[in-house]
């Protein structure tokens, strides 16, 4: 029996490859992307307990340095939160550009097996056309026989 051979596997190989490469940077780009949103979540706990500080220091006998260093302390916060932002919204979009990227590198691979599930079924059509020649070769030889 004859045995199916794609011509175009070495490509289709090349578009698996890309593909487990694309999933692993996708994969990559997320846990920077939980990372990042996690220390933000982090920062955001620690103004709120500079905030309360600052409150804390402004009420009752007011010890200027104290209030002082607490505002300071808050606002510093408040500095690193925005960085702290930019570098989520950053890694948000290379997020959004792995995913952009797996996407496309999905779609080849599934065009690529396509092409290759076509020729399979031509590939079987061609075996049964064949097959059902030497079929009528074999009963037109023993009719023509006997």
């Amino acid at each position: 029996m004859a045995k199916f051979v794609y011509r175009m596997q070495s490509i289709l190989n090349i578009k698996l490859k890309l593909e487990s490469q694309a999933k692993l940077a996708y994969g990559a780009a997320n846990q920077k992307y939980m990372e990042e949103q996690q220390t933000l979540q982090e920062y955001i706990v620690r103004r709120v307990g500079y905030e309360r500080k600052l409150r804390d220091a402004m009420q009752g006998t007011l010890n200027m340095s104290e209030v002082a260093h607490a505002r300071e302390a808050y606002n510093s916060m408040k500095v690193i939160i925005r960085r702290q932002m930019m570098e989520v919204h950053k890694a948000e979009k290379e997020l959004e550009d792995a995913r952009q990227k797996l996407n496309e590198v999905m779609q080849e691979r599934k065009a690529q097996e396509k092409l290759r599930e076509k020729a399979f079924e031509e590939f079987k059509h061609e075996l049964a056309v064949a097959e059902n020649k030497e079929i009528d070769e074999l009963v037109s030889f023993t009719h023509n026989k006997a």
